[in-house]
């Protein structure tokens, strides 16, 4: 992990006492509490994200979602080949 900004949060004793003992119970130590929490943290955006991608797009057709997903992993796998590619070779 890069360098950490510190913060400062307030949870509830049950909060804390329930993740504390799923911590110690898998093996972890007292540091590995930011670890938890930032993973965590980046769950929930992604979660949130996905909720908002799929909000935004429930009119759209299936078969035309479907077709702009193939586009675009199209798109970004032809950039990753060029990408890989030497300069000798473009």
């Amino acid at each position: 992990m890069e360098e950490g900004v510190r913060w400062n949060i307030k949870v509830s004793k049950e909060t804390d006492l329930t993740l504390r003992t799923f911590l110690g119970s898998q093996g972890m130590k007292k540091g590995d509490l930011s670890k938890f929490i930032e993973e965590a943290v980046k769950w929930r955006l992604f979660d949130q994200t996905v909720s908002e991608v799929r909000e935004a797009f429930a009119d759209v057709p299936p078969d035309k979602l479907q077709k702009m997903i193939d586009r675009a992993v199209s798109e970004v796998r032809k950039e990753m080949r060029q990408e890989r590619q030497s300069p000798t070779e473009r």
